[in-house]
């Protein structure tokens, strides 16, 4: 994420860069997820538990649920059909 988009989500996250909420405005909701999706390893599987410990780790309102559904549905990050890994592909995202 460069200097701009981090700056265009600022307001939506802390003076620690965890994010606060999620704006309703479509684009900045999804500059907010692609923030979150680079905190994620590429070439790395993740269970479902290590990906909520990512998400609780860079959120405070406390549903990592919401965030995790998103990352998914958005194609920020990728999961097996009965849940069982999670991966990020390399490189951007065409969201991103």
């Amino acid at each position: 994420m460069n200097l701009e988009q981090k700056n265009k989500i600022s307001r939506f996250l802390d003076d620690s860069g965890r994010i606060i909420q999620l704006s309703k405005k479509k684009s900045l909701r999804v500059a907010t997820l692609c923030y979150l999706a680079e905190k994620f390893e590429t070439n790395r599987y993740y269970n479902e538990k290590e990906v909520n410990a990512v998400c609780d780790e860079w959120h405070t309102f406390g549903d990592y649920f919401i965030l995790r559904r998103e990352l998914i549905d958005y194609g920020l990050l990728y999961r097996e059909p009965d849940g069982s890994r999670y991966w990020r592909l390399p490189g951007e995202s065409s969201l991103c």
